[in-house]
């Protein structure tokens, strides 16, 4: 059966650099709180079932997270990884996880390896960490910090080698000699190598490195993006220059989705499918947001089980567990409930 991978943000506590860039006490949550209703109808701000505004601090929050995906069918959590020449951010959910032996849940790591910038203000130009990739010997103290997580039993491997996803490849020239240090390296620990897949996304759509294993496609924005006709494109650049530039792009659930299952996969590696709740990420952009319509959870248990049905692959990454400020959550709410979560079990049970 095709297990569910849900990508994990951990940027739901409190670290001295955001307090510094955005604020003190600055996290997700500050975003998710603030977002306004743009039009009518418009589900804003979202709000957490039971007004559940975590700190990922609290070793219990993990606790209860990973109890309820498993609940629900989810494998694993992919959590964002952030790293830059030796700094950590955002570090410490995944090192309580890896410190607390009884929480029996799989996890892998996504790299997330881009500059932070004060792109949510309109500041893009200005960069608050870079982000640089140094030399081998940087490399190697990435990976030996890697390697506890990839030593323990709860860290997802294919083939006897620890799944490791990095966000943008094309980003980092010497990526394939970084792979071929880590895979010397995991073969030192016991392993059979690293399994090193691509993210396909907006800004990438296809492979840049020869040595890794696979590529994903991180939804939505592979498929808008990439995966849409010109006419598609053409027509919403039209009606926004028609109507108020100064307003959200706006998008359909369905066509994106129905684009999602009709098209063929013409990568040439092994390719993970990537599924979406919803988008709306205006908590972050406000109206220079991009807005899909129509996402509900019967709508997203017909998509995914249609998905399941397509796809054979080992994986399936989903965005995602709790993107709230982009709208891409699992985490009950107080609209829908565990209605997205329920989806996915069903969605599960009728792929058995």
């Amino acid at each position: 059966m095709t297990k569910i991978i849900a990508f994990y943000l951990p940027q739901f506590h409190t670290i001295p650099e955001n307090d510094k860039w955005w604020g003190k006490g600055f996290t997700e949550w500050i975003n998710t709180k603030k977002a306004k209703s743009l039009f009518n109808n418009h589900y804003q701000p979202r709000e957490p079932l039971n007004d559940n505004y975590y700190n990922l601090q609290d070793i219990e929050t993990l606790k209860w997270q990973t109890s309820l995906a498993k609940q629900y069918g989810i494998s694993g959590f992919c959590f964002y990884h952030y790293w830059f020449t030796g700094k950590k951010l955002l570090e410490k959910p995944a090192e309580m996880l890896l410190e607390n032996k009884t929480i029996d849940f799989p996890f892998c790591f996504s790299w997330a390896n881009e500059p932070w910038t004060r792109a949510w203000d309109g500041s893009e130009d200005e960069i608050l960490i870079a982000q640089d990739y140094g030399d081998q010997d940087d490399w190697r103290l990435h990976f030996e910090y890697l390697l506890d997580f990839f030593k323990d039993d709860r860290y997802i491997k294919i083939d006897n080698k620890p799944v490791f996803v990095m966000y943008r490849t094309e980003n980092f020239p010497l990526c394939d000699k970084m792979i071929e240090l880590w895979d010397s390296l995991c073969k030192e620990n016991d392993f059979n190598g690293i399994y090193f897949i691509e993210t396909l996304n907006s800004f990438q759509e296809k492979s840049f490195c020869r040595n890794s294993e696979a590529v994903l496609e991180f939804e939505p924005m592979y498929t808008l993006t990439h995966k849409m006709s010109y006419s598609y494109h053409l027509w919403r650049r039209i009606k926004k220059i028609l109507t108020l530039r100064f307003q959200p792009t706006f998008h359909s659930y369905d066509q994106i989705w129905r684009n999602v299952l009709n098209r063929k996969s013409a990568h040439q590696k092994t390719t993970f499918s990537g599924a979406f709740v919803d988008w709306d990420n205006s908590a972050r952009k406000g109206k220079k947001s991009t807005i899909f319509l129509g996402s509900a959870p019967k709508k997203f248990y017909e998509y995914l089980s249609a998905l399941l049905r397509k796809e054979r692959s080992e994986i399936i990454f989903i965005n995602a567990w709790n993107e709230w400020a982009e709208g891409a959550y699992l985490e009950p709410d107080k609209k829908y409930g565990f209605a997205f979560l329920e989806a996915i079990k069903k969605s599960l049970e009728g792929d058995k």
